[in-house]
């Protein structure tokens, strides 16, 4: 009778044990993601987002073009990568903390992660190989409706696919900017992501932290854009950390 107690007992306790390590596995799925050129990204979905795609309106097509003929001619050290608030940096501000540095300007207004990608794919990417790449993508995918984890996930794949064209090229990987929208709620996830990424030939760098003393009406043009005060406060914090990566001291 003992013997079949125990025996009992210990049948229900490892049914115990398996439903509790199911639930846990549910929860947190166990998945390894391989390293993909310095591209360390574990905690992401590995589920790659649609080809890359081409935009067809007149402003990203003439900066596309733009920044092809730039790449070819400019000696550059370094290149920023993404969208509007790449594109909008003032040029007193830049001329003031990145044009010294041989840094060219290669956002583009309106661009997502897969726009950015098929840029990388076509040519943005040319000339000489740049010493640091600047990337600050997606917060267009979360005005578009993606999730935390797909606008992560495209971030990671532009990062990816940089490392795989310039192997010898550092990236400086921002983490998004501070958003006083509906969206805003998406930008610590997101960053919780891709700073997964930090390590090897990518730097990760959670910049939003250094604007968060100002008011928002001293940062924010329109709850997403930056005014003059938060891009020199940005450019201040960036040109340090350009700096070290160029082992400069």
């Amino acid at each position: 009778m003992i013997l079949g107690y125990f025996r009992r007992a210990s049948i229900n306790l490892a049914h115990s044990f398996c439903l509790i390590l199911s639930a846990i596995l549910l929860l947190e799925p166990n998945i390894a993601y391989p390293k993909e050129n310095g591209a360390i990204c574990n905690g992401l979905l590995n589920n790659r987002l649609d080809s890359p795609l081409q935009r067809n309106d007149t402003h990203a097509i003439d900066r596309f073009n733009a920044i092809n003929r730039q790449v070819r001619h400019f000696q550059k050290d370094i290149v920023f990568l993404g969208d509007s608030l790449t594109e909008r940096w003032p040029e007193s501000v830049w001329n003031k903390y990145f044009y010294p540095l041989r840094s060219l300007n290669a956002g583009v207004d309106g661009d997502r992660t897969e726009h950015l990608l098929w840029r990388i794919d076509h040519g943005n990417l040319d000339g000489n190989p740049p010493k640091i790449v600047v990337l600050l993508i997606g917060t267009n995918d979360l005005g578009h409706g993606r999730s935390a984890e797909l606008t992560a996930e495209g971030i990671r794949t532009d990062a990816a696919r940089i490392s795989a064209r310039l192997p010898a090229s550092k990236i400086l990987l921002l983490g998004l900017l501070p958003r006083s929208d509906r969206f805003g709620r998406d930008i610590y996830p997101v960053n919780r992501l891709i700073a997964a990424c930090n390590g090897g030939m990518i730097t990760y760098a959670d910049v939003g932290r250094q604007l968060q003393s100002l008011a928002p009406k001293s940062l924010f043009i329109d709850g997403v854009h930056l005014t003059d005060l938060g891009y020199e406060e940005l450019s201040k914090y960036l040109r340090v950390i350009l700096l070290s990566l160029l082992g400069v001291q």
